[in-house]
């Protein structure tokens, strides 16, 4: 990588965590607004065994933003005798495309996510790398063979699509569900 690029990368980052610092807000008591509004949906549709919400509103370093939300029931997770999608009538965000509770349909997806460079370059597509040529322009990513190996687990995964010409990008309805996977995996 050139001088000109580095700084130029360099400068970007430091302008994504200056922007990050200022936008990010402090936890309190009472931030658990997103959970209070999960429990009275439930609680209004009659759930008692509860479920989860996943939501995201988030504007990547290249300008695009992506808003999204998810939710389940919990018997919907756990239990193998209920179709992913019955039994969230009146919860608002648990229906569609749920989970169901065969787990092993889940594992290509986080197996794809579990090597370092495939997450280092879902992060730089995400920061505006898109093209093969600029991932391979990376160090410590491997050969260029190792960089296609990678690019084709993410693709087969569905965490990537390519939009023609040796371009990547992370489908828009997987930006968040991304962002939240890597949150939930860190301690």
């Amino acid at each position: 990588m050139e001088l000109e690029q580095r700084v130029s990368e360099l400068e970007r980052r430091l302008a994504a965590l200056v922007r990050d610092g200022q936008d990010a807000p402090s936890p309190t008591e009472g931030d658990f607004w997103a959970l209070d509004g999960l429990k009275q949906q439930l609680g209004g549709a009659g759930v008692v065994d509860g479920g989860v919400l996943y939501t995201g509103a988030v504007r990547l370093p290249t300008g695009e933003q992506y808003e999204w939300q998810y939710g389940a029931l919990t018997e919907q997770l756990l239990d193998p005798g209920i179709p992913a999608g019955e039994g969230a009538e009146g919860v608002e965000g648990a229906a569609g495309g749920g989970a169901g509770a065969d787990w092993s349909d889940a594992a290509e997806s986080f197996a794809a996510l579990g090597h370092p460079v495939r997450l280092r370059l879902l992060r730089e597509i995400l920061g505006g790398r898109r093209t093969a040529a600029e991932l391979a322009a990376l160090d410590e990513t491997g050969t260029t063979g190792q960089i296609y190996h990678h690019l084709r687990q993410l693709t087969g995964a569905g965490w990537l699509h390519t939009t023609g010409r040796g371009r990547y990008e992370v489908p828009g309805a997987r930006v968040v569900p991304l962002l939240v996977a890597l949150t939930a995996a860190r301690p």
